[in-house]
């Protein structure tokens, strides 16, 4: 939304530093993360799923996930969001 001025797509560059991650989350929106340096680790319900630089993750609405990044240098990737990303429309575990 602060990307876009809009509440149909947003779109972020993020990065993060080797061994981070975040709680698990189920999202209200479609999210496509596109890898540009690195390597961004995502647990699902089915498993899990290495992207490395040029390569893209596709997240379903309401499907369970869990972003680390868990090798050396960390990861940076792009953050595409349908509908915008907004807080109140993401459910993060307890840690």
């Amino acid at each position: 939304r602060l990307n876009t001025g809009t509440d149909q797509i947003s779109v972020a560059k993020r990065s993060a530093p080797q061994g981070w991650h975040q709680p698990g989350e189920r999202a209200g929106f479609q999210e496509i993360l596109v890898v540009l340096r690195g390597c961004l680790k995502v647990e699902y319900k089915g498993g899990i799923l290495e992207a490395r630089a040029g390569q893209t993750i596709i997240e379903s609405p309401g499907e369970w996930v869990l972003h680390s990044a868990p090798y050396e240098g960390g990861v940076e990737y792009m953050a595409i969001c349908t509908p915008a990303f907004s807080p109140d429309k993401v459910k993060r575990d307890i840690d």
